[in-house]
């Protein structure tokens, strides 16, 4: 439970505009400096979003903060090169808030190198085999190493296929786990800096055991909290519904984050439902195989109608690779296997989803987000099913 001595160090998040169950528009400030809300962080799993510049982060793509992963960041170069560098953000010379994963979503992704029990969970390493071990004190104590803004708890995420019983169970585990993480938490310098502790909600497609693993978590009062287990096979309507579902019974008064989602459509159909924050490596993935987001649809490079199109990627999108880079151009770097290509459209990307949350930002403050943002997703969709894909 939160104490009285706590209090003010968990008091880091304000409501600037929107309602309990819609859309909001916040400020969290961290350690390491303001993130406005709504917020897309850009995915830099290995210290570094693949093919970008830290400057380019902040003068181009202009986020406020991006993600590690504290699995990968463990192995290599090890969470002690990482703590003796001044933290991850002073390591990778970012200099803005980072917010880590707590290494639990590779309990799913790995689960052919791991074996997991209450205690935790031990992995065989993916690139040299060797055994690891990954508890919850284990998985604070390395975010507390990187000097996370914001570090997540352990959590087990099943696949969206799980039987009631698996999922039962990974409910459980979730909450033991967060209980000792929290524990383990509240021991160290993290809330003296100011660095924040989330929990993450698990249930999957069932309405009751997510509100239980809700209602677990905010026993702990965590200063913020994650919507877990989405996006890992279900359907988008299913996806839509978990978010919808566990976003209303979260704290009004804590920031929400909606972890490893999604398409442009979906990220503001979730703001509408009251989240706050998202993650994704879609915008630098979809770069790296000649993908471009933009107003009117995604847009495949590669394809040859492209050859001698002399307009600008997406006039919309304020940066420098948007607007004066031509469709052809950049299809002929695709073609000619230039690793420029994906620098720029990875720049072009990530600058178009910060982008759109500073827009829906905009638009929750001034009382038009819904009838915007219908009408957004209705030309982004027929673009989309149109001439754009």
């Amino acid at each position: 439970m939160k104490t009285e001595s706590n209090k003010d160090k968990l008091s880091n998040f304000t409501l600037d505009q929107g309602s309990e169950s819609g859309a909001r528009a916040g400020t969290l400030t961290l350690p390491h400096g303001i993130v406005p809300t709504p917020v897309f962080m850009p995915v830099g799993t290995q210290a570094t979003v693949k093919g970008v510049l830290p400057k380019d982060l902040h003068e181009t793509v202009k986020c406020p903060i991006i993600l590690g992963n504290t699995y990968h960041l463990n192995l290599r170069p090890g969470v002690d090169v990482v703590a003796r560098a001044g933290g991850l953000s002073a390591f990778m010379n970012w200099q803005g808030p980072v917010l880590t994963d707590s290494g639990g979503f590779q309990v799913f992704s790995l689960s052919k190198l791991r074996k997991m029990t209450d205690e935790g969970v031990r992995f065989r390493s993916h690139l040299d085999g060797r055994e690891i071990f990954l508890g919850p004190k284990e998985a604070v104590q390395i975010q507390d190493g990187l000097k996370s803004d914001i570090a997540m708890c352990l959590d087990e995420c099943p696949p969206a296929e799980a039987s009631r019983e698996q999922m039962e169970k990974a409910v459980s585990r979730t909450s033991l786990w967060a209980g000792r993480c929290h524990e383990e938490w509240g021991q160290g310098m993290a809330l003296k800096e100011g660095r924040n502790l989330f929990g993450i909600v698990q249930g999957g497609r069932f309405q009751d055991l997510r509100i239980q693993s809700a209602h677990e978590l905010m026993e702990f009062d965590f200063p913020g909290y994650a919507i877990g287990g989405v996006s890992v096979g279900e359907s988008e309507e299913e996806m839509l519904q978990q978010v919808s579902w566990t976003a209303k019974i979260l704290p009004k008064e804590k920031p929400r984050y909606v972890m490893g989602v999604g398409t442009p459509p979906q990220l503001l159909a979730m703001i509408g439902m009251g989240a706050d924050m998202f993650d994704c490596v879609m915008p630098s993935r979809a770069a790296r195989h000649g993908m471009a987001f933009s107003s009117k649809g995604t847009l495949n490079l590669r394809n040859q109608k492209f050859k001698d199109d002399y307009s600008p990627l997406d006039e919309e999108t304020d940066s420098f690779a948007s607007k004066e880079f031509s469709k052809s151009y950049i299809r002929h770097l695709i073609q000619a296997k230039e690793s420029l290509a994906g620098v720029l459209l990875t720049l072009h990307n990530l600058r178009f989803y910060v982008r759109l949350m500073e827009t829906a930002r905009e638009k929750i403050l001034d009382g038009s987000f819904q009838t915007w943002s219908k009408a957004w997703i209705t030309t982004y969709e027929s673009g989309r099913l149109g001439t754009a894909a």
